[in-house]
């Protein structure tokens, strides 16, 4: 039976439960040295999902961190040949970054062949947005000021980095998203149908960031 959301408030996390959430961040993050750091610290037992492929995931990462994304593709087929295939949007986060890496180094004949062999495939409706955007750069002297920066900043590197890394854990039938990713989505709702069943009486809308200021 579930929880009624009102009485979420009085649940309470043991210490066992509270270090297995920032155990399966760090694993889920590639963050090994820390994960194996934590695990000696707090007494823990390493499962086998501790070390799911980390080693082969942590390159392809810091490969796409990196801008170097033929050779995170490269990795991502040595370690699953079929994932890309199957996973088509990711397939053309991971080929649009790597347009926006060789306009960035100012390589525009590379961006424009690259773009016909390898972005052609993908001119549907579904990416079209995407594409005009990259191709937009090409018209810009310096990129990075532009109005489509956006697309060449660490976040969006970041992005498809996460993506690409919940793909391969969903391939290795393991979550996507991390015990504390969820456990965020749900207090969130919670908080929200609450405020919306009790009003000014109830808690306010749950927010990460004020929450940690709290």
């Amino acid at each position: 039976m579930d929880v009624d959301p009102r009485e979420y408030e009085h649940v309470k996390l043991t210490d066992n439960d509270v270090k297995k959430i920032v155990l399966s961040y760090l694993v889920h993050n590639c963050f090994k040295e820390t994960a194996e750091t934590f695990l000696s610290c707090t007494g823990m037992k390493k499962t086998a999902d501790c070390s799911v492929d980390i080693d082969k995931r942590k390159p392809i990462y810091k490969h796409v961190m990196e801008g170097n994304v033929l050779k995170a593709i490269e990795l991502t087929n040595q370690l699953a040949a079929d994932l890309l295939q199957s996973n088509k949007d990711v397939y053309f986060d991971l080929l649009t970054l790597h347009f926006v890496e060789l306009v960035r180094a100012k390589d525009c004949t590379g961006a424009l062949e690259f773009a016909q062999k390898e972005l052609r495939p993908f001119s549907s409706e579904k990416h079209l947005d995407r594409l005009q955007d990259c191709m937009a750069l090409l018209a810009y002297e310096d990129p990075e000021t532009s109005p489509l920066f956006s697309l060449l900043s660490m976040d969006h590197r970041q992005s498809i980095a996460d993506a690409l890394n919940r793909a391969v854990l969903v391939h290795a039938n393991h979550p996507s998203y991390t015990s504390m990713e969820r456990l965020i989505q749900h207090v969130t709702v919670v908080r929200q149908r609450l405020h919306q069943e009790l009003g000014k009486d109830g808690p306010p809308v749950f927010g990460l960031s004020s929450f940690l200021k709290s």
